[in-house]
């Protein structure tokens, strides 16, 4: 059996980001979605969650790029303007050195558990904004935080070495997956040894803010046997999102792909049947 976990990220992000992350749930093929609680569009989001309760949501652990929740002493996670530091290479550069304090990131991400709970949101797994989650020593602490709020379902963003994908490839893409890869597999030892769960295969990574139609139909056409989950970033209005959020991505592309005929086709096709995180434990034996 295929079973399938589309997952939208960066839910609470940006109000577009929130309504194409909906309209890929209710048109589409969208099972799944990660909250970001200090996003500037969180409560926005909330109440979305609330009016779609078949949606499950996770929360999308943040420790880069954006406003902290937690109130207390966590100095060693922010910038002298009081935010998190603004790329991923930062805060590994600091990570790696040991300039950035366990207990500051325990804390932090404890808030920020805390926050979407306290919301009466069912959370549903957890993952991070660039894979934070799956840095070396990261487990233990987002193990033990994740726990406390009754949460054994993660996110293993290992793709596969050999994918290679449907369009052209970057080299530094191809890199930095890899990288990802061997850093998942990993951390997903450690979750293991803690009770978590997670899907057996992921895809998302190479195709990462581009996951336009044809990458998405090579997926499915492609899709292994048992629990894969897709990672997208669906959105409306890519030129307004791309003013906010220079990185590229192609927010309105993916949400046409999550919502058009051929993709959904494909789906009944191959018979892959769509669930999200909650249903996991259910579904993979």
């Amino acid at each position: 059996m295929k079973q399938l976990i589309v997952n939208a990220d960066d839910f609470g992000l940006h109000e577009l980001i929130n309504d194409g992350i909906v309209e890929g749930h209710v048109a589409g093929c969208v099972t799944s979605t990660s909250i970001m609680a200090g996003g500037d569009a969180f409560e926005h989001a909330v109440e979305l969650a609330r009016k779609h309760p078949k949606l499950g949501v996770g929360v999308h652990l943040t420790l880069v790029g954006a406003s902290p929740v937690a109130r207390g002493d966590i100095h060693t996670l922010l910038t002298e303007e009081g935010l998190f530091f603004p790329s991923y290479g930062q805060f590994v550069k600091k990570y790696v050195c040991g300039q950035i304090a366990k207990e500051h990131i325990e804390y932090e991400l404890r808030c920020q558990l805390q926050r979407v709970v306290g919301k009466g949101i069912t959370v549903t797994h957890i993952d991070s904004h660039q894979h934070l989650h799956a840095l070396p020593g990261m487990a233990e602490v987002i193990g033990r935080v994740a726990r406390e709020f009754n949460v054994y379902k993660v996110r293993i963003p290992s793709e596969p070495i050999g994918f290679l994908g449907a369009g052209s490839l970057s080299l530094s893409r191809v890199f930095a997956r890899s990288v990802l890869t061997g850093c998942s597999l990993l951390a997903q030892r450690f979750y293991t040894k803690q009770g978590f769960c997670a899907p057996q295969h992921f895809f998302g990574m190479l195709s990462g803010g581009a996951m336009l139609q044809s990458s998405l139909l090579h997926i499915l056409r492609e899709l292994p046997d048992g629990v894969s989950e897709i990672m997208m970033h669906p959105g409306k209005d890519t030129r307004v999102l791309g003013q906010v959020f220079p990185w590229g991505y192609h927010w309105q592309e993916e949400m046409e792909a999550i919502t058009c005929k051929e993709v959904l086709s494909a789906i009944r096709q191959y018979e892959i049947q769509l669930i999200n995180f909650g249903m996991l434990g259910n579904t993979d034996g």
